[in-house]
């Protein structure tokens, strides 16, 4: 294995002069810093990792929780992009990740024992019962911690627009002449409860009465209760003429089940979906959803706990905007 000591040697400066060079320190000069840097690269040479902790306190180890309820895991199409990112920023900081969870080896641990046994510097917490005492341990330990779609006092959060995504959605189908429009959501979480504001504003703004048999809730990436949802919908004695759905994935049952029934979208009802996934494109009607950026989700989560762990953080929420996606899902409705 390549040593300090070689990159010493083969540039002809002290142990010391490259240590402080490869760690940025200022009194280095650019030339210096260049060529001990360059002679690294041509070395194949790569930091001790165990030594690296020993003198920085930090592993450069970033933790990952993330628990989905329909146990989709890394298959979940939203969360994948969002993780995806997180990966890929956390390693252009010089950062690994790790996935925290509560088994290790068989051996039970709780998630902060589990950041403690993989010595991560901090964690991204997305997608889970932040209510678990669990979770609130790790919130409230002294790792640093960045939430997703949650917010907590005195930590940053990375939040998407939920409400007006849903706003968006619902006055679209307002503006396209429907006023029977059904809202299936997810299961009752800040994430759901926001989105249903959303809804209910763009009803009052378009004085559209929504009977409550018309507000269903199923679960969020879960096709099977969204298509009995549905159902139900269908069943009613004065259906909707548009319903919106849950997100993308799940609306997949929705669509089953109308066509089942032989009718058409949007001939007979119009629909929406959420997440703007890449599944929503490739759908027959394409669907009309709203683009939650995932991208930047994970980006804006992974550089707001960089600054957590260096100490630079100051905590605040920052909110990421999404987009309306039109498709060809939803038709002008004239109420008959």
């Amino acid at each position: 294995m390549v040593t300090i000591k070689d990159i010493s040697k083969e540039c002809g400066v002290s142990p010391a002069t490259v240590s402080k060079a490869l760690n940025g320190y200022a009194e280095i000069s650019p030339e210096t810093v260049e060529l001990v840097k360059r002679t690294a690269r041509k070395l194949n040479y790569m930091p001790n990792a165990a030594a690296r902790l020993l003198k920085t306190n930090k592993s450069h180890n970033i933790g990952v929780l993330f628990v989905d309820d329909t146990m989709s895991g890394l298959t979940h199409e939203f969360f994948s992009l969002i993780l995806n990112s997180v990966k890929e920023e956390a390693e252009a900081n010089g950062y690994d990740i790790t996935f925290i969870s509560n088994n290790i080896g068989r051996q039970k641990m709780s998630f902060l024992q589990h950041c403690k046994y993989r010595n991560c510097d901090g964690v991204v917490i997305a997608s889970v019962d932040f209510q678990n005492p669990e979770v609130l341990e790790l919130v409230r330990s002294d790792v640093p911690v960045v939430t997703i779609d949650y917010s907590f006092d005195n930590l940053s959060s990375i939040v998407s627009d939920n409400q007006e995504g849903s706003y968006r959605l619902a006055s679209y189908l307002a503006e396209q002449g429907h006023r029977r429009i059904a809202f299936i959501h997810g299961e009752r979480t800040l994430v759901t409860q926001k989105r249903i504001r959303g809804f209910n504003r763009a009803m009052k703004e378009y004085g559209i009465e929504t009977p409550p048999e018309y507000m269903a809730e199923a679960r969020y990436h879960d096709a099977e209760s969204v298509r009995k949802a549905t159902a139900a919908l269908l069943d009613l004695e004065e259906p909707p003429t548009a319903i919106m759905f849950p997100d993308d994935f799940s609306y997949i049952g929705g669509q089953t089940e109308i066509f089942e029934r032989g009718l058409s979208i949007p001939d007979d009802i119009s629909v929406c979906g959420y997440d703007g996934i890449n599944l929503s494109k490739i759908l027959n009607p394409r669907l009309t959803t709203w683009y939650q950026n995932a991208d930047k989700i994970g980006k804006e989560s992974v550089r707001k706990l960089v600054e957590a762990i260096e100490g630079t953080s100051v905590a605040e929420q920052i909110m990421v905007s999404g987009e309306f996606l039109s498709g060809n899902s939803v038709r002008k409705w004239v109420n008959k």
